[in-house]
């Protein structure tokens, strides 16, 4: 897999989890924990990204 590639997949995964986060949200009794795993993994991912990024 390619540099460029491994970013892109990088960015599907942070879409996904912006999607996970907008569901968990939209829910009557969003749950506070599944909140805090979601956006804990968005940051992880993010700085993957930026570490990726600057090589």
């Amino acid at each position: 897999m390619s540099l460029e590639q491994r970013i892109e997949a990088l960015k599907e995964r942070h879409k996904a989890l912006d999607a996970a986060l907008e569901e968990e949200f939209s829910r009557p009794h969003p749950d506070d924990l599944e909140i805090h795993s979601l956006k804990k993994r968005k940051l992880q991912i993010k700085d993957e990204i930026a570490s990726i990024s600057t090589r």
